[in-house]
């Protein structure tokens, strides 16, 4: 594809070069440039790609992207635009043909739900006779083969890519998690939705975002996108849900427990097994069962059944697609023992978060409930004493641990965390900074009938210090950890 073809719906302030030269990919690092590229400087937190022409023109480079003028003396055709991610990102999708209007596409948004719902989907896309993909947090999967996920929503031009693998191997609709450092850096400019799915807003990522105000602005980017989209759906029972809504210009599904949704939950109830759910809709009630737990479970299962529903699946697909999805990895996930007790590992890594673990959790009849869990470094201080709160008021015994410290001390991030305790007025917990021991001494301690959750990590495999990763599985050490036990 030649450049004048890559740039045909992108708006450029300047261009110089020649146009027609054939490009043979896209790169947003030097270090990933091949003979015939497009190379994207961008201006980065720490460095700007300014400084990483020369190592790109000598890999082989053929054109340059940048919100900068064209260097005097550089021989390479020069695009100047007036933002270099939007139009990375639309010059991504050209490149690669398009490849989300060649299939049904989903867009996931908010805090907190966005993998489970996307599973909930995968099944039903199954159910209706389609073939999902989906790219999340936890993996990429793509029809035959599943890939590490490096980010939840990644890069433009590795975005694209993916899509393209998609339909390339005949996938029928793409299911995406879309974070707001996606929307704020329009990695997704380019994608055409057909499904935009607001689940719902709690405090995270203020340190990148400042705000709550202005990580709500992020997250609404993805309904205000040039779509083909045929509905948004949004949480009516969130505040942030109702306030998306005021400001929505298209059609609107909405979802939640109050008589003013569209597709609500008209009763629940928490089983042995899970969860059993009748949901209204405008074509008449559905009753599904689903083996998820938690009444945060039950909005997750209502945004996949509204936005299956406005997209024209069927209900008996959707009812039997929920029916189908056992479970997500690291979401409240259990692990065997066979001493009576539940060992459970959770993801939840926001005060918001731990406290529908621990209430979910608390509705299972529970003798006591320890909790293991710390918090991340480099991250949101503001939320270590929130957590601590949390955990003081609805565990019976909490156990403070590291989690990915990063380039924090682990004790000072502990220390933040206790502020919530003494805050609580609580001393009921104890300080093991070493996370497999922290394990280790919350397997011993616990009794039948106790529940155990190690709540931070959920599906990660590493733990990040200041100077190594580690390799580090929750569900992988409390498996370990309870043979050690047996054989006592």
């Amino acid at each position: 594809m030649t450049l004048r073809e890559i740039l045909r719906d992108i708006p450029c302030l300047v261009f110089e070069g020649d146009a027609g030269v054939e490009i043979q990919g896209l790169a947003y690092s030097s270090k990933s440039v091949e003979p015939g590229f497009l190379f994207a400087a961008l201006k980065g937190e720490k460095s700007d790609g300014l400084a990483f022409i020369g190592e790109a023109e000598a890999r082989g480079a053929v054109a340059v992207l940048s919100e900068w003028p064209r260097p005097q003396g550089c021989r390479l055709a020069w695009v100047r635009a007036e933002d270099a991610r939007e139009a990375l990102a639309l010059a991504a999708a050209a490149f690669y043909g398009q490849p989300s209007l060649r299939m049904k596409t989903f867009g996931i948004t908010g805090t907190k739900g966005k993998t489970t719902v996307t599973y909930i989907l995968e099944e039903i896309v199954k159910a209706a006779g389609g073939r999902p993909a989906v790219i999340g947090t936890i993996e990429y999967r793509l029809p035959g083969e599943r890939l590490r996920a490096t980010h939840t929503t990644p890069e433009a031009p590795d975005l694209q890519r993916l899509l393209a693998r998609m339909v390339a191997g005949g996938a029928t609709h793409a299911i995406m998690e879309v974070s707001s450092h996606a929307l704020e850096q329009k990695r997704v400019w380019g994608v055409s939705f057909d499904i935009a799915v607001f689940t719902n807003l709690s405090g995270e990522h203020l340190d990148y975002h400042r705000s709550m105000d202005a990580y709500f602005e992020a997250k609404k980017k993805l309904f205000f996108l040039d779509h083909k989209r045929s509905a948004s759906v949004v949480n009516i029972d969130d505040p942030w849900g109702q306030k998306l809504i005021q400001d929505l210009p298209l059609r609107t599904i909405t979802f939640g427990m109050s008589p003013a949704a569209i597709v609500r939950a008209e009763k629940f109830c928490l089983t042995d097994n899970g969860l059993e759910v009748v949901i209204f809709y405008p074509g008449g009630r559905l009753s599904v069962a689903s083996r998820l737990v938690g009444k945060h479970n039950v909005y997750n299962i209502l945004a996949a059944a509204g936005a299956a529903l406005a997209l024209g699946i069927p209900a008996e697909a959707v009812a039997q697609g929920i029916a189908w999805q056992r479970g997500v990895p690291g979401r409240f996930q259990t692990v065997p023992n066979p001493f009576g007790f539940r060992t459970v590992v959770d993801y939840a890594h926001t005060d918001n978060a731990l406290v529908n673990l621990l209430e979910t959790t608390r509705e299972l009849k529970p003798r006591r409930i320890i909790l293991v869990f710390g918090a991340g470094g480099n991250r949101d201080r503001a939320k270590r004493e929130r957590m601590g709160e949390v955990a003081a008021r609805l565990a019976d015994w909490t156990i403070l641990t590291s989690d990915n410290p990063r380039s924090e001390d682990p004790l000072t991030i502990i220390a933040d965390i206790e502020k919530g305790f003494r805050q609580a007025g609580s001393s009921a917990y104890e300080v093991e900074p070493d996370r497999k021991e922290a394990i280790r001494k919350a397997l011993t301690q616990a009794r039948q009938g106790d529940h155990l959750l190690v709540a931070g990590k959920g599906h990660e495999d590493t733990q990040v210090f200041r100077d190594r990763t580690i390799a580090f599985s929750d569900v992988e050490t409390i498996a370990s950890l309870i043979e050690e036990l047996k054989k006592r």
